[in-house]
This record gives C-alpha cells, structure tokens and sequence, in this order.
C-alpha cells in the first residue's frame, strides 16, 4: 500500500495497543514502525529487476520483523526510559506495526514475501487497490481523535479503535467482493469460449467496485472490466498480442526468468525501438503498464541479453475519468487500446 496508508496504520495499531501507557508516543512510534519496512526501496540491488523483485522481501518478511522488534523496542525504551515497564506492550505495539504492514502489502498486486527466506513466493491476495481511500480514511481518522483529544484519552482511544474496526471490515468486503467477480469473470470467459492457461483480477484504481481481469494465454493475454453495479449485457474481454518469441534465445538470462516468476505468468513481451520489453500486466491498465523492463536487444537473426533497465511509465490521467465512469456504465471503454480485436 501507499506509504500514507502505511503510517496511518502503523500510528492506529501504536495506539490500539500501547496508547492507554504511553499517549502521543504510541502514535509515533507505530507511524515509525508501519513507515520502517518500506526503506528498502532506497537499498540499491544492482539492477533494475532485482530492485523490482526483492522489495517486500527480507524487510516485509514476518519472521525477519520478529527479530528485529527486541532491537527497534530497545530504542524506544532508551529514548523513553520512563516507559520501560511497559516494554511488553511496546513489544506488542511495534510488531503489531509491523506484521499488519506486511499483511495488508500482501492483499495488494505486487505482493508480499511473507515467509522469507523460508518460502520465497510472494503472497498476493489482489483485493484491494494500491491507494483505496476508503481504507485509509478511517485509519486516519481514527489516529487524528487520538492525537487531537489528548484530554480525553478514552474518547480519542475508542474512536482509534472504531477507525481500524472499520477499515478491517472494508478489507474483508473487498475479499467477498473478489470472490464474486473471479466467478463472474471465470464464467464469462467459459461462456465466450476464450482460451487461458491463468486468470487474474484485481480492483481497478481507488475503487472496489470495478474489477480488471487480465486471462493470459500463449501468444496472446485478454484484458475484461466487471462492476458490480453491471446489471447483465456480459462482459467484454479485448485481446491483445504478447510476442512470446523473443524471449525463445533468452531463456536462462535472469532477468528473464526472474520476471516471469514474480509476475507468475502475468507479462506481455513486445519490441519497442529495437529493444526486447516484458511489461507486468497485473499493475497498470492497458497499455500504459507501471513495470516496464528492457531485457534484451533485437539482434540478427536473434534477440540478444542487454544490460537490464526500466522504462518509464505512461501517465495518462484521464483514464481515471473513465474509470469512474465505467462503475455505473458498461458501455464506457477504458483501455485506450480498446479498439483492439475482441476475444
């Protein structure tokens, strides 16, 4: 999730726990603890797919935040000596800062390495959005009372726990809301007679209400649109080419193989100035994907491996507007390719 949410969760859990003992500097320190896993994106890893593809790793992983509690709240209680009886409930505060970080990255696209180095693949639930203000809403909320109604610390303490009461039970609805279009978007696909080897969904920006579904197959993935405010008509799958082939001379270059693990199967493969580019088709919307990474060159009578690099990303904002649109319209496209061959 994005970093805003991340503090606010982490400020929300600080104060759940430990905001009774220690006031104000349970939000603080929580803040602290939800923003500290995240850092690892300013570690430098060597290359563009590594820096890509061990994020939410060892810092994300649950056993690694279980070690490095004991020294984060050895910190806090040398800052805050005053504090030190309540070192188990800082104990409590901070991992529960921690793991919830950690947990809701993995509701996301991207996905998180919960268990590392135990078990390496990334766990990706895929039901809520990067940024979903519903969610981050009540979390703030909920922490601004507590900061804000310091002299009347039960008020502002039950209004911090009403605030995460409420953004768990968004994230539940959105687990309810994507078993119900996996199935719609499953039987649709079924019904169409379209070919797919995988099939993934995952809300469209913001929102929880409209659902994209990328159904990927050899040669070829097919992007679909499901809201649940659509009241029959179908849904419209548009196929697009992914040219699978140039990755035929480079199989075993790491990249390669490193990418088509993370992103489980979910990339498209095309040539753009002469450079071979594996675009993750779980984050963006078509064509204007977010990871975009060159991986070899056009070469006769073969591709040949490159020095890896990331593309910049397209930012068409307008897309957004239809969006939107597209929750209570199914007639409203929003793929700005979408005059491409239906499935």
């Amino acid at each position: 999730m994005d970093s805003l949410t991340q503090l606010a969760l982490g400020a929300a859990v600080g104060e759940a726990v430990i905001g009774r003992q220690v006031g104000n500097r349970a939000l603080l320190w929580g803040a602290v603890a939800g923003t500290l896993p995240d850092l690892d994106v300013f570690v430098p890893l060597g290359d563009a797919v590594s820096d890509f593809t061990y994020h939410r790793s060892a810092t994300h992983s649950l056993l690694m935040m279980a070690l490095a509690t004991p020294l984060l709240v050895w910190l806090i209680t040398c800052l805050h000596a005053d504090t030190r009886a309540h070192w188990k409930r800082w104990a409590a505060a901070v991992y529960g800062a921690f793991a919830t970080h950690a947990l809701l990255d993995s509701m996301t696209s991207y996905g998180t390495q919960l268990f590392w180095p135990l078990v390496n693949t990334p766990v990706s639930l895929s039901s809520i959005f990067i940024i979903d203000p519903l969610y981050t809403l009540p979390l703030l909320a909920g922490a601004l009372a507590a900061l804000l109604m310091t002299r009347d610390r039960g008020r502002g303490h039950w209004l911090n726990g009403a605030g995460l009461a409420v953004s768990s039970v968004y994230l539940g609805w959105t687990l309810i809301a994507k078993a119900v279009v996996d199935d719609a978007f499953e039987t649709a696909l079924r019904a169409q007679g379209i070919p797919h080897r995988a099939l993934f969904t995952t809300p469209a920006p913001f929102n929880s209400l409209l659902w994209r579904a990328v159904a990927r197959d050899d040669g070829a993935y097919y992007v679909g649109y499901y809201s649940l405010f659509d009241n029959g008509g179908g849904i419209r799958f548009r196929r697009y080419p992914s040219d699978d082939g140039l990755l035929d001379t480079l199989a075993g270059h790491w990249p390669v193989e490193r990418l088509k693990w993370f992103t489980r199967g979910f990339y498209a493969v095309s040539e753009s100035h002469g450079d071979v580019v594996i675009a993750d088709l779980r984050m963006g919307l078509e064509p204007d994907y977010v990871f975009r990474f060159k991986v070899g060159k056009i070469s006769n009578p073969h591709p040949l491996p490159a020095a890896t690099e990331q593309l910049p990303a397209a930012r068409d904002f307008r897309v957004l507007r239809r969006v939107w649109q597209r929750i209570g319209d199914a007639g409203v496209e929003i793929d700005a390719t979408a005059a491409g061959n239906s499935g």
